[in-house]
């Protein structure tokens, strides 16, 4: 027993750190472009604000996205991601069975080519493949795909994804398997805390560290490149400098998806999306997640910039004070200056300052300069923006007359006029008490005393005849 009460403990203390994983503010502003896939996001991952997003919490099929739990999993299990592997083809060789073909991935990894852990990272990552997917789980499982599978599905649970469940390593089509976009967020933003992580994600060309020259000879041609088009400076048409990883996922079933990262002028933004049509609407292929990640990042770089939404200097409100010199009232401004990303179609002026909450409904002199006197919520659209304390704008001097006046008037009602009544009536309760127990010792010793002689009994005794 006792031992089961220390693991629920330790549980529980893994878990709490992330009981409330994703308080991301949420503006959700307009975007003018259309987004061609069913669900999309638009993170700013400097101030962890969400600016836009479509269906954040609909149910999808991630396709090879699941990747990004597979390394999670991976680096956190593996103490020594340089540990060689000899490549067992028969580990992955039945998922070829699939009747969604197109949804394989290869990385040309061959029976009994010798890789690393970290090796086999990059590939998974960067092209999907599924020989790389499943040698990891297999091997970190000890033989047991399930087993790494399950490892996956508490990984998740422990960092928030509520909406999502895993049912392999690899991505490949499972209708018990899914997620949002809004629980990709969260793993992503996880995934790139987790060390070698964004590294991995981030790099667009990846020789394997062992050469394996025997199966391939020509080692220039045994190259991984990232199939985030993106990122590729050759591609002219998809291209966007600033970009970076980091997971691609296509299925027959679930469209396209996409989840990058990008970078400019110090704005850093992660943007997703889910299920974007395979063809346009005459059936020719179409790349629209990437059409839909160059739409969200051009809005973001073009329309968002930091602004000041409230000065310190703003007057928000005043209190009456009491007891004071002169101004029988303080004004309140905020404590600090609050800025925020902000949509620059949209006038700050929209922004309400009405959500006050004063901790004192009235005040006692003095006060001074910088005392807090309650808080403002900044709310648009319903959404709370920000809180900052409310200070004093200046000093306000207490008046010794009106004090002293008060404390004249206030001390009957007082807890230690009470008090000081109580004590006075019970010490006058003794005193009187003392006075009498003194009055009658008194009187008794006063009264003269009868004095007592002893007198011989004589008794009647009878005469004898």
């Amino acid at each position: 027993m006792k031992k089961q009460i220390i693991a629920l403990l330790s549980a529980a203390a893994i878990i709490l750190p992330f009981a409330n994983p994703y308080k991301a503010k949420a503006f959700n502003f307009t975007l003018k472009d259309t987004i061609y896939s069913e669900s999309a996001m638009l993170i700013n991952l400097d101030s962890d604000v969400v600016i836009h997003e479509k269906n954040a919490d609909a149910k999808q099929l991630p396709g090879p996205l699941v990747n990004i739990m597979t390394a999670v999993v991976c680096i956190e299990e593996c103490s020594d991601l340089t540990q060689e592997l000899t490549i067992d083809s028969s580990v992955y060789a039945p998922l070829s069975e699939t009747e969604y073909k197109d949804d394989l991935r290869y990385a040309d990894i061959y029976d009994g080519d010798i890789l690393s852990y970290n090796d086999l990272l990059y590939a998974m990552m960067l092209t999907s493949s599924i020989e790389a997917a499943q040698t990891i789980a297999y091997n970190i499982g000890e033989g047991d795909v399930s087993a790494f599978v399950d490892k996956m599905n508490q990984k998740a649970a422990e960092i928030g994804l509520t909406a999502t469940h895993f049912t392999n390593p690899t991505g490949m089509y499972d209708k018990d398997q899914y997620t949002t976009a809004r629980d990709m967020a969260i793993l992503t933003e996880y995934a790139l805390e987790t060390p070698n992580f964004d590294k991995i994600c981030s790099t667009y060309m990846y020789d394997p560290s062992v050469p394996n020259l025997e199966r391939h000879e020509d080692r220039e041609s045994w190259r991984w490149y990232h199939s985030n088009l993106m990122m590729n400076s050759e591609s002219d048409e998809y291209y966007y400098p600033g970009v970076r990883g980091v997971k691609t996922g296509n299925l027959e079933l679930g469209g396209r998806n996409i989840i990058s990262l990008a970078s400019k002028d110090g704005n850093n933004y992660l943007a997703i999306a889910m299920k974007a049509p395979l063809t346009d609407s005459e059936g020719n292929i179409t790349y629209y997640h990437l059409d839909d990640a160059k739409a969200l990042f051009d809005w973001a770089f073009d329309n968002f910039s930091y602004q000041v939404v409230l000065a310190e200097t703003a007057e928000l409100g005043e209190l009456p004070v009491s007891l004071s010199e002169g101004n029988d009232y303080v004004l309140a401004r905020p404590k600090n200056e609050v800025s925020l990303l902000w949509y620059d179609e949209v006038d700050i002026s929209l922004i309400s300052r009405d959500k006050i909450k004063w901790y004192k409904s009235e005040l006692q002199a003095p006060i001074k300069k910088g005392e807090v006197l309650g808080e403002v919520t900044l709310e648009y659209s319903g959404e709370d923006l920000a809180t900052v304390e409310l200070v004093a704008v200046s000093d306000i001097d207490r008046s010794v007359t009106k004090y002293n006046l008060y404390a004249a008037k206030m001390f009957p009602k007082s807890k230690w006029f009470k008090k000081a009544f109580i004590i006075s009536g019970m010490l006058c309760g003794i005193y009187i008490l003392i006075c009498i127990y003194s009055y009658v010792l008194f009187k008794n010793r006063a009264k003269p005393v009868k004095p007592k002689y002893a007198v011989p009994k004589v008794g009647n005794k009878k005469k004898k005849k």
